[in-house]
């Protein structure tokens, strides 16, 4: 069973278990039953974009190099 079946599988508002030991039971942590994920905002996946497409270019680019071609780039 996955994580994300074990996950739907805990029930708020259940009357004799808690949030607590329904994720013991399910082996799941807590956190994972209240943490909503964000979207990426569009100008992160811009970036996201170009660093793949740089690194595609240049593979023998460390994170310094790529820091200085982004800034180079106008990404801040």
């Amino acid at each position: 069973m996955s994580h994300s079946e074990r996950k739907r599988m805990v029930k708020r508002d259940h009357p004799k278990l808690s949030i607590s030991r329904q994720c013991e039971v399910l082996s799941i942590s807590r956190s994972s039953v209240y943490h909503v994920p964000k979207p990426t905002s569009p100008k992160t996946l811009d970036l996201m974009r170009h660093m793949d497409e740089t690194f595609m270019k240049y593979p023998f680019y460390g994170s310094r190099q790529m820091t200085t071609h982004l800034r180079r780039q106008a990404f801040k």
